[in-house]
């Protein structure tokens, strides 16, 4: 299963906004951050608002913050309400023809269980969980790129 770039723009975006709660984000610092157009991330901060899941603020000193809790924010509900479909088969689309094989093959039920299994493991997850760092074979924390983001900010709460 692959993830549209809408929806991986706006994960992106979500990640970014949690990992700098104490501050108002510009959409060009995330463009900057993940190197993508500003004009693609305004229709998802556009949406995003629309949806509830962050706030806009205007003018000069304005800017973008999470409008929840990241715990608050369920990733298997942020990806179904990007993506338009999640047919993995030309079978899964009523609008198509119908398949010769229909009445003889189980790749649909299959491929319909392997979907269910991933938009679970992605409903059991918030942002806070994205948020989480990894840990090395040896225990040892590794550095995440908000750390890096942007000089003379803090992020996650760790001060300057």
């Amino acid at each position: 299963m692959r993830l549209t770039a809408y929806t991986d723009y706006t994960l992106r975006a979500l990640i970014f906004l949690a990992g700098n709660r104490e501050r108002l984000v510009k959409i060009q610092d995330i463009a900057d951050q993940h190197g993508i157009s500003k004009n693609h991330l305004t229709k998802v901060v556009y949406q995003l608002g629309l949806s509830g899941l962050i706030q806009t603020v205007r003018g000069r000193n304005g800017g973008l913050r999470l409008a929840r809790e990241p715990e608050a924010i369920n990733i298997g509900a942020v990806v179904r309400g990007t993506e338009s479909d999640f047919f993995m088969a030309a079978c899964f689309d009523a609008g198509r023809e119908a398949c010769p094989y229909a009445e003889c093959c189980g790749l649909k039920g299959l491929l319909g269980r392997a979907t269910a299994a991933y938009l679970a493991v992605l409903d059991a997850a918030s942002l806070a969980d994205l948020l989480a760092p990894p840990q090395l074979a040896s225990g040892e924390l590794t550095q995440q790129p908000w750390q890096r983001m942007l000089p003379g900010t803090s992020h996650f709460g760790g001060g300057r």
